[in-house]
């Protein structure tokens, strides 16, 4: 790893990286993220019984529209054309509460993490949101990025432990 902050220049000013001379290769991350609830709010929203209805199909569709516009809400990350982008809310009744991973992939000249993070994260605060009217203790935990493969710093993989 690089122990430079790559988005602050000479003068510790921000700054967007220029990848202008960074060939494009094939990128993929992945990234989890997990929100607890009470195993009562957990149960409604299987059962899709909830005030807002299919609770985990709305918090993937945001996650995936979240995605799309990284750029948009981080000031510093670079537009990127996703060539596939899928976000899963698996209910964890261990949790009790649900288990959201995001898998981001594409052809670009810089990283995919960012999008599988905020897809991650879009998709939490939606299950928040449209849970919170019958459990506002919920809480989210752990949004990290899992592996990530491709580019100039290579491959990661979380260590398990």
């Amino acid at each position: 790893m690089n122990d430079r902050l790559t988005h602050l220049d000479d003068q510790g000013r921000a700054r967007m990286v220029d990848v202008a001379a960074k060939p494009a290769t094939a990128r993929d991350a992945i990234a989890r993220g997990r929100i607890r609830m009470q195993r009562a709010t957990l149960e409604r929203a299987i059962a899709g019984d909830g005030p807002k209805g299919d609770v985990r199909a709305i918090a993937e569709i945001a996650g995936l529209m979240a995605g799309k516009r990284t750029a948009e809400l981080i000031p510093l990350c670079h537009p990127i054309a996703l060539t596939s982008l899928k976000v899963e809310a698996t209910p964890d009744p261990d949790l009790p509460g649900f288990v959201v991973t995001a898998h981001a992939r594409t052809i670009a000249q810089t990283g995919i993490e960012m999008e599988a993070l905020t897809a991650v994260s879009l998709a939490c605060l939606t299950l928040y949101d449209m849970l919170k009217a019958i459990d506002r203790a919920m809480s989210i935990e752990e949004i990290v990025l899992i592996e990530k493969h491709g580019g100039a710093s290579g491959d990661y993989v979380r260590d398990a432990s």
